[in-house]
């Protein structure tokens, strides 16, 4: 899964980091959780502890977007077969199919030919009827895949105003109330457009707690955001939007157009959502594999967010104390965390989250010495293997990763740890994994 991988595991310390890894997003891989989460016997479609008896319907739609999505296709494929009549998933990890088209798009910024894909998605739902069983696949990346501007908003609007929004610091809640109140799809507007069909999902969440609003956008959940709090969170951060996403946003603070559904419309109160897969699914398989190696292990949390730089001097902290004083664990042992965390955008560089975690953590490894108290390496990715809008997952790295401590800060300074951390030998690369179940970070203390 991780290229050069011989090259990477330089030592035992930086093997049970890779390995957690592996483990991580192998464990959260739509066929392993499907295998596990949906079974058929008869008529009767088992989806986690819920049951249908599929002779109640005339016809299964597949429908749903993201980095995974394909891959739940083709899972679901092998347990229903030519049970599934049609369907359209869009993402931008596309895998041969039977039953369901699979458009492409693009993520993290929405592109044209994913608002066609999402086109043909909406009319699949359209054609939905009473006796139509809808199976919705939502998982990460979503938002940025299922574009779908609504009104006099452009495709262009969109990618502007989420670029501004990526850069400015919002956390996800913040950008997807901006993104739903812009988008004909998000928000419950898929599961509107689907009605008076029976709509199912599958969730595989890349959102911290799991808020089912904000996985995705929304698009078969009740939605409390409002088109006012969009336009507070525009203003909040400064993001000069363009004249169409304003005007939207005003008209629907006005009135003139329809909230998103909240929790009391029937038409997402009758929608059954499962969250199959998430952070923990991860982190468990993580945290197994290091046990194996005979590592003892702690898991931090699976809902780290904020500065990515300061999340990693904070895990780095723990290591230390860990190594010097045997608290919380003893040493040989593997610290884990889930999560997203973010990065403000100050200059004009290369990288993601995992990549500036990874940066920061090796300065504050910086000069410490593999003596008699051993090793700790840091390892940080985005489970998608898209950290940022770059091709690597994140990075791997040690004390020793950093030589100049003052490039380093300029790169941290100006957003480009990429470069910096390609010349280091540091960054990990695995292409599209087949999953988006939010970050996973590895500290192993030897």
């Amino acid at each position: 899964m991780i290229e050069d991988r011989d090259r990477l595991a330089a030592s035992e310390a930086h093997g049970t980091a890779l390995d957690c890894i592996e483990a991580g997003i192998e464990a959260g891989h739509p066929r392993t959780i499907v295998r596990d989460a949906v079974g058929l016997d008869g008529d009767t479609l088992r989806i986690a502890d819920s049951t249908y008896d599929l002779g109640g319907y005339e016809e299964i739609v597949v429908l749903g977007g993201g980095n995974a999505a394909a891959h739940v296709a083709v899972a679901l494929e092998a347990i229903l077969g030519d049970r599934i009549d049609r369907g359209v998933v869009v993402t931008d990890d596309p895998v041969d199919t039977e039953r369901v088209t699979v458009r492409e798009g693009d993520h993290p910024v929405p592109s044209e030919r994913a608002v066609d894909g999402t086109r043909e998605l909406l009319a699949a739902a359209d054609a939905a009827a009473e006796d139509t069983l809808v199976l919705a696949l939502i998982t990460g990346g979503g938002s940025a895949l299922l574009p779908a501007p609504a009104g006099e908003v452009s495709l262009a609007d969109l990618q502007s105003t989420t670029d501004s929004l990526l850069e400015s610091g919002a956390d996800i809640h913040e950008i997807n109330a901006v993104r739903k109140h812009l988008s004909a799809l998000k928000g419950g507007r898929l599961a509107r457009r689907a009605a008076p069909a029976t709509v199912v999902s599958l969730i595989f969440s890349d959102v911290v707690g799991n808020d089912l609003s904000v996985i995705a956008s929304g698009p078969v959940a009740p939605d409390e955001s409002t088109f006012d709090e969009a336009l507070a969170v525009l203003e909040r951060y400064g993001i000069d939007a363009p004249d169409a996403v304003i005007a939207h946003l005003e008209s629907g603070v006005s009135g003139e157009i329809d909230e998103t559904p909240s929790a009391d419309d029937p038409v997402v109160a009758a929608v059954s959502n499962h969250v199959v897969a998430d952070g923990m699914t991860v982190l468990a398989a993580a945290q197994a594999a290091a046990a194996d190696r005979g590592y003892e292990t702690l898991v931090l949390s699976s809902r780290v967010r904020g500065e990515a730089r300061d999340a990693a001097t904070t895990h780095v902290a723990i290591a230390e104390e860990v190594q010097a004083t045997d608290t919380p664990v003893s040493p040989p042992a593997v610290i884990l965390s889930g999560g997203e965390t973010t990065v403000t955008i100050r200059g004009n560089g290369s990288g993601g989250p995992n990549q500036e975690f990874a940066t920061s953590a090796a300065l504050e490894l910086n000069g410490s010495k593999e003596d008699d108290e051993g090793r700790i390496v840091v390892a940080a990715v985005d489970t998608d293997g898209i950290d940022g809008a770059t091709d690597a997952a994140g990075a791997v790295v040690d004390e020793t990763t950093v030589e100049d401590p003052e490039t380093a800060r300029a790169a941290l300074a100006e957003n480009d740890v990429y470069p910096y951390l390609e010349s280091r030998d540091g960054l990990v690369l695995t292409g599209p994994t087949g999953t988006n179940l939010n970050d996973l970070r590895v500290v192993v203390v030897d």
